[in-house]
């Protein structure tokens, strides 16, 4: 057991539950605010408008423009309805795109955030923001970052289509998997992450099959924040480093970057992070890893190479260089020939 540790608990607070979308007013009303900006992409139109009419006269606004990786361009003029609108704090209602345009408003104002995540994505629990800024991709990290709340409602994941679930609930998985062989990994973290990861891998399949079903939605919104939560203590690897690289570079869909990518990272890091892969051999019930994260993604049918998702072949040496220019911190040293390999079979799709 690791017997000296540091581990730093966040400040976020948690609503998790069914129908718990109606505590958003006296959310807002604990943090008093009373003049709110709507965040969500165009497609989240509707719902944000739903939580609008929750909020009642405590919205000033709303800001339907969020997009993947969070483009600096999108992030200003949404401060401009900010500015126009004299908010005093925003309500993101989405995934991954409108929760980081969220975070981009808060480092650049300090408004407190409230965020009502409709997948299994996790940067809501984080104090880590990547923005997209003419064709790179950068991360930061602080107290401005990280939401004050985060309400769980399971409902508003219902309707999340199975394919974009099992897509999402693999990035939920990244996290964990790359929290378990973090420099900074502690005893904590790595009991939530085998927990995130036994949750996810039990839930998914039920969610597959009957994507109504609340009790397999909530098994796997559970095991989504406890994922999450690692990805907010811990530093990331080899793995998140490839798919910011990807994503910001040829604009790749984030949830199905992530999950191509997973079993591939993992294989490269296996025999340097022994203790890593034990656990989640257990948490998923099986010997083998990497088998069965790649059968599980065919029978949820996800994506299984990058050149699927549009990635050029020719831009692998191009991403090799740049993931090389900055590396993340990772067990297995990161060099440009197996890198290339691993990019390579990652975009055929060949296996490890």
């Amino acid at each position: 057991m690791q017997t000296s540790f540091v581990y730093q608990a966040l400040p976020t607070r948690v609503v998790f539950g069914r129908d718990t979308a109606a505590t958003l007013p006296a959310e807002a009303d604990r943090l008093g605010l009373r003049r709110l900006l709507v965040l969500s992409t165009p497609e989240q139109a509707p719902l944000a408008a739903r939580m609008g009419q929750l909020l009642g006269d405590r919205v000033a606004g709303a800001f339907h423009g969020a997009t993947m990786h969070t483009p600096v361009e999108v992030t200003e003029r949404a401060l401009e309805v900010v500015r126009d609108r004299q908010a005093d704090g925003v309500v993101a209602v989405g995934g991954g795109s409108t929760t980081g345009l969220g975070k981009a408003i808060a480092l650049r104002t300090d408004l407190p955030q409230i965020v009502l995540p409709t997948t299994y994505a996790g940067s809501e629990m984080t104090p880590i923001l990547g923005e997209t800024e003419n064709g790179r991709k950068t991360t930061q990290r602080g107290p401005k970052i990280q939401p004050e709340v985060v309400i769980y409602d399971v409902d508003l994941t219902l309707s999340l289509p199975p394919l974009m679930s099992a897509l999402s609930a693999f990035n939920a998985i990244a996290h964990a998997a790359e929290a378990l062989y973090a420099p900074d990994v502690n005893p904590i973290v790595a009991l939530m992450a085998e927990e995130g990861v036994r949750a996810i891998v039990e839930a998914l399949p039920q969610v597959m099959r009957t994507p109504d079903d609340p009790d397999a939605r909530a098994g796997l919104l559970y095991g989504a924040w406890l994922c999450a939560c690692c990805l907010a203590t811990t530093t990331m690897g080899l793995h998140h480093k490839l798919c910011h690289t990807l994503g910001g570079m040829f604009d790749l869909p984030h949830a199905q970057t992530h999950a191509i990518v997973l079993p591939y990272a993992l294989a490269y890091n296996t025999p340097f992070a022994p203790e890593a892969m034990a656990r989640l051999a257990r948490a998923m019930g099986t010997d083998d890893v990497i088998g069965a994260l790649l059968r599980l993604e065919h029978e949820c049918g996800i994506p299984l190479a990058l050149r699927d998702i549009g990635m050029p072949e020719a831009g692998i040496e191009q991403a090799v260089a740049q993931a090389l220019a900055n590396p993340y911190a990772n067990p297995r040293p990161v060099e440009a020939g197996p890198l290339a390999d691993l990019l390579g079979r990652a975009w055929r799709g060949t296996g490890v």
